[in-house]
C-alpha cells in the first residue's frame, strides 16, 4: 500500500511513524512544506527563550526516518489532490501516486484585516521560520507587541522578555487566556507576568499598524500608540482546507471526519489542526495525537473510533504552572475555590449534580490528571473532601 501522508507536524509524523511500524507492507511517504526535519512545536517557546537550540527540537532526524523505511521530502509544497487517479500533484508539477492518503494540514494563523499588517516585522507564531524571524529582530532590541492574550501569545511574550524586548501584550479581554482561566486565576498570572517585565493593555483593541518600510507601532482604539519594532499576532488560528476543499472532500469550518479519522473519501483521512469532527475542532496537540494513533489502526484494518476527552489546556510561564479543563464558567454550577495567597496558589472547582465538570488550578497542578478523570468519567464525587482534597483523597481512603 502507497500511503501518503502531507503535512509532518506533530500528529502528520506520528501517523507516518506509526504506519511504517504497523501497517504490514506499507511503503509510507511524508511531505512537509517547510524545510525541516519534524520537530516539536510545542517546544518553539524554548527556542523563542533562548532555552533550547533548533537542533534540540528535532524529533526524528533523517537517520531514524530512513530506518523506518519512510520517505521524508522537505519543502514540498502540494497543489492539488487528483482523487479519480489517486495522485498528488506539486506545486512543481510532480505527480505522487498514493492508495491512501493523510491529510494533516494543520491551521494558518489569523491575520487580522488592519492597515499595516503586511508590514515588516509584523508576524505570526506558528512555525520555526516565524520563530527566526522573531529572533532576528529580537536581536536588535526594542519594543515589542504581541496582540492576543491566549497561550501562544504568552508563550511569545515571555519568550520575547527573556530576549531583552520590552513587551506588552494588548488583548481585547479582561485577562489573560480567557478561554482557559476564570478571572481571578487570570489576574494572579496577569500579576506574576507583570514582575517580569511584561506589560498587559487589556482590554484593547489594535484599530491599526503604523509604520511605512518597517513596523513602528500598535494604533489602539482609544488613541494610544504602542511603540513596536515587532508585532506578534496571535487571535486564532484557521484550519487548512484550501487542498481538501478543492478535491471536494467534505468540508465545514475543518476537514469533515468520522470517528475513524476517515474524510467524506474512504481513501482520504484527516488528523490534527485541520479537521472537524462532530462539529469540533481541535487547537492542542494532545487530541491531534490521539487522532493520528486512531487513523494509524484504521489503516491497519483494526476498529478504532477516537473519543475525545474533554478539552484541557496546559501552561508553565515563568515558573508558573497553570492548568484548566471542561466548563471554567458554569453559571449552572456551583464553585467551590480554594486560595493559598502565601503560596499564590488557587483553584476554582465547578460542581453540578454531584459531578465536577470543570476546574481551573493556578500555581500547583499536581491534582490536574484526577480532575480530569472525574470530569471525564462523570461519576459523583463521594464528598466534598474528595474535591478539597484532589489525589491525595484516594491515598488517603487507601
Amino acid at each position: 500500500m502507497k500511503l501518503v501522508v502531507v503535512g509532518a507536524g506533530p500528529a502528520g509524523t506520528r501517523c507516518a511513524v506509526g504506519a511504517a511500524q504497523r501497517v504490514p507492507g506499507a511503503e509510507v511517504t511524508l511531505l512537509s512544506a517547510e524545510l525541516a526535519l519534524p520537530y516539536d512545536r510545542v517546544a518553539l517557546s524554548r527556542l523563542l527563550a533562548g532555552e533550547a537550540e533548533v537542533a534540540d527540537l528535532i524529533t526524528h532526524p533523517i537517520a531514524e526516518l530512513a530506518t523506518l523505511g519512510i520517505n521524508f521530502r522537505a519543502g514540498v509544497a502540494v497543489a492539488g489532490i487528483d482523487r479519480a487517479a489517486r495522485t498528488l500533484e506539486t506545486a512543481k508539477g510532480e505527480r505522487i501516486p498514493y492508495d491512501r492518503l493523510v491529510l494533516a494540514t494543520g491551521s494558518t494563523a489569523v491575520r487580522l484585516p488592519l492597515p499595516g499588517a503586511t508590514l515588516p516585522g509584523v508576524l505570526a507564531y506558528r512555525d520555526l521560520a516565524d520563530v527566526r524571524a522573531m529572533l532576528r529582530l529580537a536581536d536588535e532590541g526594542g519594543h515589542a507587541v504581541v496582540i492576543g492574550g491566549g497561550l501562544l501569545g504568552l508563550e511569545a511574550a515571555t519568550g520575547l522578555a527573556a530576549r531583552g524586548m520590552k513587551v506588552s501584550v494588548v488583548h481585547a479581554m479582561g485577562w489573560p487566556m480567557d478561554r482557559q482561566l476564570d478571572a481571578e486565576a487570570g489576574a494572579l498570572l496577569t500579576r506574576r507576568l507583570a514582575r517580569r517585565g511584561i506589560r498587559f493593555v487589556m482590554p484593547a483593541a489594535t484599530v491599526a499598524l503604523e509604520g511605512e518600510r518597517h513596523v513602528q507601532g500598535v494604533r489602539l482604539d482609544d488613541g494610544r500608540l504602542l511603540p513596536a519594532s515587532l508585532v506578534v499576532l496571535s487571535v486564532g488560528i484557521r484550519p487548512n482546507v484550501a487542498l481538501a476543499r478543492a478535491a471536494g472532500l467534505a468540508i465545514a469550518r475543518g476537514i469533515v471526519v468520522d470517528d475513524a479519522m476517515r474524510s467524506s473519501d474512504a481513501a482520504i483521512h484527516a488528523v490534527g489542526e485541520c479537521t472537524e469532527h462532530n462539529g469540533r475542532l481541535i487547537g492542542l496537540v494532545k487530541p491531534a495525537l490521539e487522532q493520528a494513533e486512531v487513523a494509524v489502526a484504521t489503516l491497519a484494518g483494526a476498529a478504532a473510533c477516537w473519543q475525545p476527552l474533554p478539552e484541557q489546556a496546559a501552561l508553565k510561564v515563568s515558573g508558573t504552572a497553570v492548568w484548566s479543563a471542561g466548563e471554567i464558567s458554569a453559571e449552572t454550577a456551583e464553585a467551590i475555590i480554594l486560595r493559598d495567597e502565601g503560596a499564590e496558589e488557587y483553584r476554582r472547582l465547578f460542581l453540578r449534580d454531584g459531578r465536577l465538570v470543570g476546574a481551573v488550578l493556578y500555581g500547583d497542578t499536581a491534582d490536574a490528571g484526577y480532575y480530569m478523570r472525574l470530569i471525564a468519567e462523570q461519576r459523583p464525587v463521594a464528598s466534598r473532601a474528595e474535591l478539597v482534597l484532589g489525589s491525595s483523597f484516594m491515598d488517603a481512603a487507601a
